[in-house]
């Protein structure tokens, strides 16, 4: 029951979902367009960033971007990061208008506030400093 409640809560090891590591800076990455939606409506009511990478493993600049993907997730851990690769999860890819990878989209209550194309990390960086705090 409790793997249960945390698969509900968006806990990514009882969800089955890979990680980085498992600590809650890892970057969470989903398989399952069920599994997202469960996580992005849990975030809805939190006024916690997040940053979700839409990449592909056949991307060049998202395999570039990743390990400073990691580092920042690392750095902010006050911030979820999500990674959905766009092949696996078009459906996902497709409701955020991804036309481009990576896209990196920041969502907070379950709007959009930002968005990044392409492998910019200190765009992106600023930009997780930006809304984070606000």
């Amino acid at each position: 029951m409790g793997g249960l409640f945390s698969a509900l809560n968006g806990d990514a090891a009882a969800a089955g979902e890979d990680s980085s590591s498992a600590d809650h800076s890892a970057v969470t990455t989903f398989h399952s367009s069920e599994r997202w939606q469960l996580h992005f409506n849990s975030m809805k009511e939190l006024s916690q960033l997040m940053v979700v990478d839409f990449a592909a493993s056949w991307c060049g600049p998202c395999k570039l971007i990743e390990p400073q993907v990691k580092a920042l997730a690392a750095k902010f851990t006050d911030v979820q990061f999500a990674k959905i690769d766009v092949d696996e999860l078009p459906d996902v890819a497709q409701e955020f208008g991804v036309q481009a990878m990576p896209t990196f989209v920041l969502v907070k209550k379950g709007k959009e506030v930002d968005r990044i194309v392409g492998a910019k990390k200190e765009e992106l960086e600023k930009k997780i400093q930006k809304h984070r705090a606000t």
